[in-house]
């Protein structure tokens, strides 16, 4: 199981390593230490962690313009198998994004709760929004 370093997890969470540090200190959140002495968090732990602690995503600010990013770094949350098919569930900040994948890319890429990966989303249309009615 992937362990995740305090810095890191902070990032993929998007909070302060200090707020990370302080849950881990009230017992909000388990870490262990390395071989070199560094607190580190399982990486399932911190899925779990994520997916009960997640924000939900904030309803859409009418008047504030907005465009999508392409690349979504976070932490795998769930998977689901089938012989053929994958859903694979990712925390992404305050947001979640779920894949659909061959299985066979699922056990390829290693992908298991607690791993960090990259959804890469590509679309064929993009809409980008600007505050008023301006033409």
């Amino acid at each position: 199981m992937p362990m995740i370093r305090i810095r890191d997890a902070a990032e993929l969470l998007g909070v302060s390593d200090d707020t990370v540090r302080r849950w881990i200190d009230n017992g909000t959140l388990a870490a262990d230490k390395d071989d070199a002495g560094r607190k580190v968090i399982d990486g399932k732990l911190l899925a779990e962690f994520a997916r009960n602690n997640a924000e939900p995503v904030p309803a859409d600010p009418l008047g504030v313009g907005s465009s999508a990013r392409n690349r979504f770094v976070g932490l795998v949350t769930k998977v689901i198998s089938d012989k053929v098919m994958s859903q694979v569930e990712l925390q992404c900040g305050p947001f979640t994004v779920v894949s659909l994948m061959s299985t066979e890319a699922v056990q390829e890429l290693k992908l298991e709760p607690g791993s960090i990966a990259v959804a890469v989303v590509k679309a064929t249309t993009v809409i980008v929004e600007t505050p008023g009615g301006t033409s």
